[in-house]
């Protein structure tokens, strides 16, 4: 037997195996060992919706900022009387919790090893998009849960929004007309220059190398940690990197495309201003905005972000794809819904309100509930860590388009650069001494 249809096989298997575990651990009436890793103020959404569902035990913690731990455990202390264990070390949780779900909601730098770690342990996780930092992250995950049969599901909410769901019908029926652009895109107003910050002692109860982790040791700053890390290219990929993969996701589900055959991008920071890094004070070094051209087969999809200059021109359709159909133009949005402006003269505009939870506007709630329910049944969850790979390579080529300056031709099979391996070099980073960059 070949090495894919085995793991195909074996894949398959191990979701059967899950499917009729979980069955037995309901009919018991045993709630199904659940860890957090990451405990920020996104993880608590999702371990808070894991909690709501009635399915799920909490048995460990796991931060190296122990003073998120204690928020969380006093977020959830309203509603759960479950007791779990705190862990610095994803590893040392895992190994001691045993847990059936693990939800990794850490910084994306941190992803790829805890997720890896997860289901070679048997656990099914909820890992946060982007799924990975680098391309080869992601596939080395994709392989790892493939290899393990178990269920990943990727914390894209918007395709279980209930407003998408009814976007997708709605351009999928033709409605549009034939489509020939897609613009994906995030604009939002801001200041001018970066001032610098300063470079700080680091807080009591974090332990800041194990924060910075495989990526490179930087001075701590309160800008980056916690919740600035996403401008800061060492742990994320900026704008792209954290609004992209959702608008990306929504391309490739809607329309069924996986991967683009050619990227040029550019950007820069000709508002914030030079980066900074010293050893008293920096800046973030992410673009202050970026756009990216991308040539799928028949269709052209575009990404723009700028995070300067107001939005009110757009008439607060400031996120979101617009589909330019023959029929006219579609735009889909978040917090505002979908509409569809008609291109013939006289036909009303069609709009529809979004449908989302508090707090933060989010659909975890139901895309939870499918995760749980691929478990339960041993299908592929609607927001498959194959879908998340893909949709998070694309925000990951328009990066390496922008730091090469040039066009980029993609072999979206072999995840490889044609003809160029200054570019393929990218498809990687080296790993801080200590820890090993996941072979896929």
């Amino acid at each position: 037997m070949k090495r894919r249809a085995f793991l195909h096989s074996a894949a398959a298997g191990g979701l059967a195996s899950i499917a009729i575990r979980t069955a037995a651990a309901e009919k018991s009436g045993r709630r199904l060992r659940t860890a957090l890793i990451g405990c920020g103020w996104w993880g608590g959404n999702i371990l808070g919706e894991a909690i709501a569902s009635g399915a799920c035990e909490v048995v460990g913690l796991c931060d190296v900022d122990r003073r998120q731990i204690a928020a969380i455990r006093e977020r959830i202390a309203k509603v759960t009387s479950d007791q779990p264990r705190e862990h610095r070390d994803y590893r040392e949780l895992l190994a001691k919790e045993k847990p059936e779900i693990v939800i990794v909601a850490t910084p994306d730098h941190w992803h790829a090893l805890p997720v890896i770690a997860a289901v070679k342990a048997g656990a099914h996780v909820f890992v946060e998009k982007p799924i990975g930092h680098t391309i080869g992250e992601g596939r080395a995950m994709l392989n790892a849960a493939r290899a393990a049969g178990r269920v990943v599901q990727v914390g894209t909410h918007r395709r279980t929004s209930p407003h998408t769901i009814q976007a997708r019908e709605f351009i999928r029926s033709g409605k549009v007309g034939k489509i020939g652009m897609v613009r994906c895109f995030v604009n939002n107003a801001g200041a001018g220059p970066e001032k610098p910050s300063p470079t700080l002692p680091v807080p009591v109860g974090l332990d800041w190398d194990a924060w910075c982790g495989p990526a490179p040791l930087r001075p701590y700053s309160s800008a980056i940690h916690p919740r600035g890390f996403r401008q800061y290219l060492d742990y994320a990929n900026g704008t792209i990197g954290d609004w992209g993969i959702h608008w990306f996701d929504q391309l490739i589900w809607i329309t069924d495309l996986k991967w683009p055959r050619k990227i040029f991008g550019t950007g820069g920071r000709p508002i914030k201003g030079a980066p900074v890094l010293t050893a008293s004070e920096q800046t973030s070094d992410a673009p202050d905005h970026q756009m990216v051209t991308y040539d799928f087969d028949g269709l052209t999809v575009t990404w723009e972000s700028r995070l300067f200059a107001g939005h009110n021109v757009e008439k607060g359709e400031n996120a979101g794809c617009h589909f330019y159909g023959t029929n006219g133009i579609f735009h889909l949005g978040w917090r505002g819904g979908w509409t569809f402006y008609p291109a013939k003269a006289g036909e009303p505009v069609l709009h529809e309100d979004a449908k989302l939870n508090a707090p933060d506007g989010q659909n975890i709630r139901e895309l939870w509930a499918d995760f749980l329910d691929a478990i339960r049944t041993g299908r592929r969850p609607i927001s498959d860590i194959e879908q998340g790979h893909l949709a998070t390579n694309c925000s990951l080529l328009g990066v390496i388009a922008m730091r090469l300056g040039r066009s980029l031709v993609w072999d979206g099979a072999k995840e490889r650069f044609v003809g160029d391996p200054e570019a393929d070099q990218l498809l990687t980073r080296p790993y801080r001494p200590g820890w090993t960059y996941p072979a896929a």
